[in-house]
């Protein structure tokens, strides 16, 4: 039952995916040229998706956790629904401002709900390779939303936008139907050893080692994908001299090596410390920053700037395969067994603050202030591997190792999949 309602899952992330890059990246275009709202508008509609979030998830935690997060997924989709039909047929300011709301809200709290019934449906054991699924399917389904829809929409006439967002409202009614098939089963835990005794998000953020989880997940967001639009393409575009057909490949160098590198690097990433795998990560990322700054300030080709603002964001990739089976999973097994919901909810605020708050620092820096942007940057990703290591040293064993802990298990004859490991810190 657990393996069928995962599958059902991972259709889930990669559906609501696919709706996401179907529509979210043409909406400037929609709403600014096609309906004629101007540039201020759009800018608002954009906006509406982070605010909408930040509103719903310190509450859709608590539902998860009191309903289960099959109704609140039920409940996101068809927000989502109603949003995307709705964004279709708007002609206002007002009513395009509520759509998005709408649509935002909904998929915020799909992740969280997502990812609530990943831990149900996984043991400490298997849940890195379940995430990584995950992570490895979200970007398939954005990658191939964008390139459909982009076909769909290339002559900017307003019915191509409407059947756009009729297709995504389908989308969100076929998952509806997916999802009512799944059963949740009860899985094995990693039990912890700071139970809650409140039950909002600020119980949530007394966890210290949660916490200290929270800032490391807001560095990672803000040094990495809240850049990607905004801060790394305006920087690539004034400083490098980047066409925006290069910043197309660039991305598209992101996505590609996500989908070939995630499974190779799962087996490396499963058999080590989370705590280590981060740090690594953080080193990578100061690679990265690395070939940008050379892309920009250095005094090469422009063939070899634009290889070196390619292998940047190729790099980035690299780095959020090896963030997949770790940092989701490590937020399910410090949660205590009645608040997964709220945990995870807490960690996808945590990730929105950062997006919203990545793109209005880097963005004018990256725009001006281009060797500044670049150190600064760099020095959050070197940031990133000492808050990991620190972390490190308030994780348990099987929090910090859960592979070691299933391995030693196995070999006393034990099998994994019945009894729960237990950590003590």
């Amino acid at each position: 039952m657990g393996a069928a309602t995962m599958r059902r899952i991972h259709v889930g992330n990669a559906l609501s995916a696919f709706g996401l890059g179907f529509t979210v990246p043409f909406l400037y275009v929609y709403v600014a040229q096609v309906r004629d709202l101007g540039a201020v508008t759009a800018g608002l509609v954009l906006a509406a998706f982070a605010v909408a979030a930040l509103i719903v998830l310190p509450f859709s935690g608590r539902a998860i956790d009191r309903r289960g997060p099959l109704p609140v997924l039920m409940a996101a989709l068809l927000t989502a629904a109603v949003g995307a039909l709705s964004l279709g047929f708007s002609s206002s300011a007002p009513f395009v401002l509520l759509s998005a709301g709408a649509l935002g809200a909904g998929q915020a709290v799909m992740q969280p709900a997502l990812a609530t019934m990943i831990v149900e449906c996984s043991t400490p054991g298997t849940r890195s390779r379940a995430f990584a699924t995950q992570f490895f399917l979200q970007n398939l389904g954005l990658g191939v939303g964008g390139l459909i829809g982009g076909q769909i929409v290339k002559h900017e006439r307003p019915s191509d936008f409407t059947l756009l967002f009729a297709i995504e409202t389908v989308i969100f009614l076929v998952l509806i139907g997916v999802m009512l098939t799944a059963r949740i089963p009860r899985s094995p835990r990693i039990t912890d050893a700071t139970p809650q005794s409140g039950g909002t998000i600020r119980d949530v953020f007394r966890n210290r080692v949660m916490l200290q989880l929270c800032v490391l997940g807001f560095v990672l967001f803000f040094a990495c994908y809240g850049q990607f639009e905004s801060g790394l393409s305006a920087y690539g575009v004034e400083a490098a001299g980047i066409s925006p057909s290069t910043l197309g490949i660039a991305l598209a160098a992101n996505t590609g090596a996500i989908v070939i590198a995630q499974f190779a690097v799962l087996r490396f990433v499963e058999r080590r410390k989370r705590s280590q795998v981060i740090a690594a990560v953080g080193l990578i990322w100061a690679v990265a920053w690395i070939a940008a700054g050379y892309a920009g300030l250095g005094h090469g080709s422009q063939a070899m700037a634009t290889a070196a603002f390619i292998s940047t964001y190729a790099l980035f990739g690299l780095g959020e395969t090896m963030l997949a089976p770790t940092v989701a999973p490590l937020v399910a097994d410090l949660a205590p067994e009645s608040m997964v919901g709220r945990y995870n909810s807490a960690f996808a605020l945590v990730k929105q603050l950062a997006l919203a708050v990545g793109p209005a620092v880097g963005g004018p820096m990256g725009a001006t202030l281009h060797a500044p942007y670049i150190v600064t940057f760099l020095l959050f990703s070197l940031g990133i591997t000492v808050l990991a290591l620190r972390l490190g040293k308030h994780l348990s064993p099987a929090q910090n190792h859960p592979h070691l802990q299933k391995s030693r298990v196995v070999a006393q004859g034990t099998p994994d999949s019945t009894e729960p490991v237990t950590a003590h810190s």
